[in-house]
């Protein structure tokens, strides 16, 4: 059990935040948790991790959550800046780790031997820092950002209907609610996990993030003196399992984005992004452009009959037609320089 026992000031405090970083750091050890066929929703987007980490020399850096120790030190995972950063934000914050914080969090977990993955973060921190934001900047980009504008869309609505619950029925509601393996018996909140540990956490702020790829597995960070991190699996995980699925995975070595030369780089941007069914909304925090943008390229590529639109419930989500697949798939950087991962195509 990880017990954290909060005061008044903190629980006030207590906000919901999407942390892309924090999805990317546990898609990982999701990963590393089943090392053989990962269970649905996760299955296809698996093979596609694993293949992306096979074949990628520039995600090898990321190997080094495959090896972390059971409690590792936070500065491998910094709580987000803002309640809604980009994955480019959160990793200038993981470039930008001061060498105090590494050396004031190292001897907490390992007082007598360091292990040697460990040992840059000690010796060379700049150094160190720079290739591992350099590594989960390429895995992102060839792993996650494909599905990240439909997961987005779902936590999207996860952080509101929290939002609604804390503003509704107050905190204790929202904590009693959380997750099955979440415990609020105030003031302590529990997280059923195999380890024992215990914290206080006085006069900080309580930061709820919601993980798609948490699939249950909860995780807390107290090392920051002003927060208090916990995760917890979100709903909405089934959009990795949705809509049509042919992501590519980029060679090492990228050459002339002749799709961008085709359509124009900023639909090209849109195209490969709806590799997974996405809202507007979900494309424009993705892919850092105004909605009003997205909506124009949105209209532009369903009136060519490369892209799709449909209503799932309160969403209106798009997706690629069959012509835009061809188009995604055919015409890329090079035609040598890509290799297709083909999942199967489920209807909406």
């Amino acid at each position: 059990m990880i017990r954290i026992e909060l005061d008044e000031p903190t629980l006030a405090r207590t906000r919901i935040a999407v942390s892309p970083l924090w999805e990317t750091v546990n898609s990982l050890y999701l990963l590393r948790r089943n090392p053989g066929e990962v269970p649905w929703p996760y299955t296809g987007w698996a093979r596609h991790a694993r293949r992306v980490l096979a074949e990628l020399p520039r995600t090898e850096p990321v190997r080094l959550y495959f090896v972390t120790d059971a409690r590792s030190p936070d500065f491998l995972s910094p709580v987000p800046p803002t309640a809604n950063p980009t994955i480019a934000e959160e990793l200038a914050v993981l470039r930008a780790t001061p060498p105090e914080v590494v050396a004031e969090q190292l001897p907490r977990y390992h007082p007598a031997e360091l292990p040697p993955w460990l040992r840059p973060f000690r010796d060379d921190p700049e150094e160190a820092f720079g290739r591992l934001a350099a590594g989960l900047a390429a895995y992102w980009d060839a792993a996650i950002a494909p599905w990240w504008p439909a997961m987005r869309a779902a936590l999207d609505e996860e952080v509101l209907h929290r939002a609604r619950a804390l503003a509704a029925d107050g905190v204790d509601a929202l904590l009693a609610d959380l997750h099955e393996r979440v415990r609020w018996e105030k003031p302590v909140l529990t997280l059923v996990k195999p380890a024992d540990q215990s914290f206080r956490a006085v006069d900080q702020r309580l930061l709820l993030l919601p993980l798609i790829f948490s699939r249950g597995a909860l995780a807390c960070s107290t090392d920051h003196p002003e927060v208090v991190a916990v995760s917890y699996q979100a709903r909405g995980a089934a959009v990795l399992a949705d809509g049509a699925t042919t992501v590519p995975v980029p060679s090492a070595d990228e050459g002339t984005d002749r799709l961008a030369i085709l359509v124009g780089r900023g639909r090209a941007n849109v195209l490969r992004a709806l590799a997974r069914p996405a809202t507007t909304a979900g494309l424009a925090a993705a892919l850092g452009l105004a909605p009003s943008t997205v909506s124009e390229h949105l209209a532009a590529l369903l009136a060519a009959g490369v892209v799709n639109r449909r209503r799932i419930g309160r969403r209106v989500l798009y997706g690629l037609e069959p012509a835009g697949v061809a188009l995604v798939t055919l015409v890329g950087p090079s035609p040598v320089d890509h290799e297709v991962v083909t999942a199967t195509r489920r209807a909406i």
